[in-house]
């Protein structure tokens, strides 16, 4: 069974981190994109950021940029989300996803998670003081 399971979520003050995981099993990640979503309450799911199959790629939410790094270790099957400085406008549900054919991951990534064939139950990071 293919799936995905996110870890890492929790209660941080404003200025703190959090690393995200996306762990996968039944299928290997090596030649899959790979991206993070979040959705907060009475929101639509936005895209986060994207790293390609080989990780030569990555694109980052401009309200993200400068703060959040993405990697993967194909070795382990696991996909990261670094979180620094947060903000109390980070608080969301976190999902990974990934696709193996129709998620590019290029510079006009647009994060529509329509392209997502996989998608893990998602980890919630709160913001808060």
């Amino acid at each position: 069974q293919l799936q995905l399971v996110e870890s890492g979520g929790d209660l941080v003050q404003p200025g703190g981190s959090l690393r995200l995981s996306c762990a996968a099993s039944g299928f290997t990640l090596d030649y899959y994109t790979i991206a993070w979503f979040r959705q907060a309450p009475g929101k639509e799911r936005e895209g986060v950021s994207c790293i390609s199959a080989a990780g030569a790629s990555t694109n980052y939410a401009d309200s993200v940029k400068g703060r959040f790094t993405i990697s993967r270790d194909n070795a382990k099957n696991t996909a990261y989300l670094q979180m620094n400085s947060l903000k109390p406008e980070d608080t969301a549900a976190y999902y990974c996803a990934a696709d193996r054919f129709s998620a590019p991951c290029g510079s006009d990534w647009e994060g529509n998670p329509h392209e997502y064939s996989y998608w893990g139950q998602g980890t919630r990071v709160t913001v808060s003081s």
